[in-house]
Protein backbone atom coordinates (compact mmCIF):
# COMPACT_ATOMS: atom_id res chain seq x y z
CA UNK A 1 0.00 0.00 0.00
CA UNK A 2 1.31 3.45 -0.95
CA UNK A 3 1.76 6.02 1.80
CA UNK A 4 0.87 9.70 1.76
CA UNK A 5 1.72 12.45 4.22
CA UNK A 6 -0.86 15.25 4.17
CA UNK A 7 0.71 18.52 5.36
CA UNK A 8 -1.75 21.34 6.01
CA UNK A 9 -2.52 23.61 8.95
CA UNK A 10 -6.25 23.21 8.23
CA UNK A 11 -7.75 20.21 9.99
CA UNK A 12 -10.67 20.31 7.53
CA UNK A 13 -8.36 20.06 4.49
CA UNK A 14 -6.42 17.21 6.12
CA UNK A 15 -9.69 15.37 6.80
CA UNK A 16 -10.97 15.85 3.22
CA UNK A 17 -7.61 14.77 1.74
CA UNK A 18 -7.46 11.73 4.05
CA UNK A 19 -10.95 10.65 2.95
CA UNK A 20 -10.05 10.93 -0.75
CA UNK A 21 -6.65 9.26 -0.36
CA UNK A 22 -7.95 6.36 1.71
CA UNK A 23 -10.55 5.83 -1.02
CA UNK A 24 -7.62 5.60 -3.46
CA UNK A 25 -6.03 2.91 -1.25
CA UNK A 26 -3.36 5.08 0.39
CA UNK A 27 -2.19 4.75 3.96
CA UNK A 28 -2.39 8.35 5.24
CA UNK A 29 -0.53 10.25 7.93
CA UNK A 30 -0.85 13.94 8.76
CA UNK A 31 1.27 16.91 9.78
CA UNK A 32 0.08 20.44 10.59
CA UNK A 33 3.23 22.33 9.50
CA UNK A 34 6.51 21.91 7.65
CA UNK A 35 8.57 21.15 10.76
CA UNK A 36 6.26 18.32 11.79
CA UNK A 37 6.34 17.06 8.19
CA UNK A 38 10.15 17.11 8.08
CA UNK A 39 10.29 15.08 11.31
CA UNK A 40 7.76 12.60 9.88
CA UNK A 41 9.75 12.22 6.64
CA UNK A 42 12.94 11.56 8.62
CA UNK A 43 11.26 8.81 10.65
CA UNK A 44 9.42 7.11 7.81
CA UNK A 45 9.52 8.66 4.32
CA UNK A 46 6.13 8.44 2.58
CA UNK A 47 5.68 7.69 -1.13
CA UNK A 48 4.06 11.09 -1.66
CA UNK A 49 3.55 14.34 0.25
CA UNK A 50 0.45 16.48 -0.29
CA UNK A 51 1.77 19.87 0.74
CA UNK A 52 0.15 23.20 1.64
CA UNK A 53 2.08 26.42 1.04
CA UNK A 54 0.97 28.77 3.83
CA UNK A 55 1.46 27.29 7.29
CA UNK A 56 2.78 28.52 10.65
CA UNK A 57 6.17 27.38 12.05
CA UNK A 58 7.54 26.31 8.63
CA UNK A 59 5.91 26.96 5.25
CA UNK A 60 5.49 24.34 2.56
CA UNK A 61 8.20 25.87 0.37
CA UNK A 62 10.68 25.95 3.29
CA UNK A 63 9.87 22.30 4.06
CA UNK A 64 10.36 21.30 0.43
CA UNK A 65 13.71 23.08 0.08
CA UNK A 66 15.02 21.43 3.27
CA UNK A 67 13.72 18.01 2.20
CA UNK A 68 15.42 18.22 -1.20
CA UNK A 69 18.66 19.60 0.30
CA UNK A 70 18.90 16.56 2.54
CA UNK A 71 19.38 14.27 -0.42
CA UNK A 72 15.74 13.42 -1.09
CA UNK A 73 15.95 14.76 -4.63
CA UNK A 74 13.16 12.66 -6.14
CA UNK A 75 11.55 10.89 -3.17
CA UNK A 76 9.08 11.33 -1.79
CA UNK A 77 7.04 12.76 -4.63
CA UNK A 78 5.62 16.15 -3.63
CA UNK A 79 2.30 17.56 -4.80
CA UNK A 80 1.73 21.16 -3.73
CA UNK A 81 -1.90 21.68 -2.80
CA UNK A 82 -2.61 25.36 -2.30
CA UNK A 83 -4.69 28.42 -3.07
CA UNK A 84 -1.56 30.16 -4.45
CA UNK A 85 -2.13 29.89 -8.18
CA UNK A 86 -0.01 32.60 -9.82
CA UNK A 87 2.90 31.62 -12.07
CA UNK A 88 5.52 32.93 -9.61
CA UNK A 89 4.33 30.54 -6.88
CA UNK A 90 4.03 27.62 -9.28
CA UNK A 91 7.51 28.27 -10.71
CA UNK A 92 9.00 28.60 -7.20
CA UNK A 93 7.41 25.32 -6.13
CA UNK A 94 8.69 23.43 -9.18
CA UNK A 95 12.17 24.95 -8.85
CA UNK A 96 12.25 23.90 -5.18
CA UNK A 97 11.53 20.32 -6.21
CA UNK A 98 7.76 19.89 -6.33
CA UNK A 99 6.56 17.24 -8.76
CA UNK A 100 3.03 18.56 -9.30
CA UNK A 101 0.69 21.34 -8.27
CA UNK A 102 -3.03 21.13 -7.46
CA UNK A 103 -5.36 23.99 -6.63
CA UNK A 104 -7.66 24.14 -3.62
CA UNK A 105 -10.42 23.28 -3.50
CA UNK A 106 -9.67 19.95 -5.17
CA UNK A 107 -11.82 16.88 -5.77
CA UNK A 108 -11.11 13.16 -5.92
CA UNK A 109 -10.72 13.07 -9.71
CA UNK A 110 -8.27 16.01 -9.82
CA UNK A 111 -6.15 14.62 -7.00
CA UNK A 112 -6.15 11.14 -8.55
CA UNK A 113 -4.92 12.55 -11.89
CA UNK A 114 -2.10 14.45 -10.17
CA UNK A 115 -1.07 11.33 -8.24
CA UNK A 116 -1.03 9.36 -11.51
CA UNK A 117 1.14 12.06 -13.12
CA UNK A 118 3.78 11.66 -10.40
CA UNK A 119 3.60 7.86 -10.66
CA UNK A 120 2.13 6.89 -7.30
CA UNK A 121 -1.50 6.11 -8.19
Amino acid sequence: MKTCLVVDDSKVIRKVARHILEGLQFSVSEACDGKEALDACRQSPPDVVLLDWNMPVMSGIEFLRLLRQRGHSDQPKVVFCTTENDMAHIRAALEAGADEYVMKPFDRETLHIKLQLVGVA
